[in-house]
């Protein structure tokens, strides 16, 4: 049988709390920034957590 491999997407878009919960980056802060507030952009680079209901999918994906 073969190996079960870690999707590579998720790899690198996820991150492993100490606790066990997923860390995620925020989007819409790659372009188009001149419109956006500073205070929106700050927010924006900060890491969030992964919704309860996507968790699942997530963890499928990493094989946690």
């Amino acid at each position: 049988m073969p190996k079960v491999k870690t999707k590579s997407s998720a790899k690198k878009r996820f991150k492993l709390t100490g606790t066990g919960k997923i860390r995620r980056k925020h989007a819409f802060k790659s372009h188009i920034l001149t419109k956006k507030s500073t205070k929106r952009k700050k927010n924006l680079t900060k890491m969030g957590e992964v919704h309860k209901r996507d968790e699942g999918r997530v963890r499928n994906m990493l094989w946690i």
